[in-house]
């Protein structure tokens, strides 16, 4: 066979950048690893950390024991609440208990949860933007008594929103959303309900408009944009959405042992970002994969760069130098 025939089709990769993981993210993670070297194995984690199976699987390997309840955590050990965030009744549930308990709730979701209790004290009922049963979702609502809010998912429900209080309502958004998306559902309500109550700055995290808006920049340029991430990840799933928006076709991969090489008939140019609950690693993964049936080409775009960090909670401050 002559160098010519065995020599490999080029495929052009452009790296989105910023991708993968946010300040929030790394900071739960930091979390569960260092209390694993405070208080040692094991430690127990109410709910995934993140939504990423690889980065869950790498802490129970190191300790880490994942329930989804509280009474699953035996009286003498610590856990950590996800970074998603929580109800009020979980760690009121845990002080009775006497356990020892760890916050890894990111500090942008937890921004949202103050500005429900600050409406709901000043007797507005708060629509909430997002998606039913997320997690973070459940957390906010946990919030503030029973009644005082309401879910909103789509310009539809935007439309058909019904209260006897029109100038008694507040706005308030899940962190992982689509911009775009919740843009028209804002503009509706805010049509609808012209003293609505919002927050100065938009509830939607920086890392998740950042990331959108990598995407909505790469998409033109490829033939196929592949996000990395998991199918429970808001985040992740809006990034695929962002890219068909622009009119190229995507997929979400967990791993790259989940590329199917027939996707990529006639393909040139892929563009590749990651949710902000996956780690670098698995970017590189896909890259190693590809390179088996092809010789890479690589490229990286930058449309913004991060350099947010979130403190630790009080018990670990003091392991930050030392780990």
């Amino acid at each position: 066979m002559t160098e010519q025939e065995t020599k490999k089709p080029d495929l052009k990769l452009i790296l989105a950048a910023p991708r993968g993981f946010c300040a929030g993210v790394d900071r739960a993670i930091n979390i569960v690893e260092l209390a694993l070297k405070k208080y040692g194995p094991p430690v127990y984690v109410r709910h995934e950390i993140v939504h990423n199976k690889y980065v869950v699987e790498n802490l129970k390997s190191k300790g880490a024991i994942f329930v989804e309840e509280l009474d699953q955590v035996p009286d003498d050990a610590p856990v950590i609440f996800s970074a998603h965030g929580v109800p009020k009744s979980v760690p009121a549930m845990a002080e009775t208990r006497g356990l020892e308990y760890l916050d890894a709730t990111c500090p942008l979701v937890s921004k949202v949860h103050r500005q429900a209790e600050r409406q709901s004290k000043a007797g507005n009922h708060i629509i909430f933007v997002g998606h039913n049963g997320h997690p973070e979702v459940i957390g906010t609502f946990g919030q503030v008594p029973e009644g005082h809010i309401s879910l909103v998912e789509t310009t539809d429900d935007a439309e058909k929103f019904q209260t006897d209080t029109p100038d008694q309502l507040a706005l308030l958004t899940q962190t992982t959303l689509s911009v775009d998306d919740t843009a028209e559902v804002i503009t509706i309500l805010k049509r609808r309900f012209p003293s609505i109550q919002s927050p100065k700055s938009e509830d939607i995290c920086y890392a998740t408009s950042n990331r959108q808006l990598a995407v909505k920049t790469l998409a033109p340029q490829c033939d196929l944009m592949v996000v990395i991430g998991a199918k429970n990840s808001s985040n992740s799933v809006r990034l695929v959405e962002s890219a068909e928006k622009m009119g190229t076709s995507a997929i979400l991969l967990a791993r790259a042992d989940d590329l199917d090489f027939n996707w990529l008939h006639n393909v040139r140019t892929i563009g590749v970002t990651a949710g902000a609950s996956a780690p670098e690693i698995l970017v590189r993964e896909l890259i190693d994969k590809l390179a088996t049936r092809y010789t890479i080409i690589e490229d990286e775009v930058i449309v913004a760069t991060e350099d947010i960090e979130f403190k630790l909670p009080k018990p670990l401050l003091d392991m930050e130098v030392s780990s």
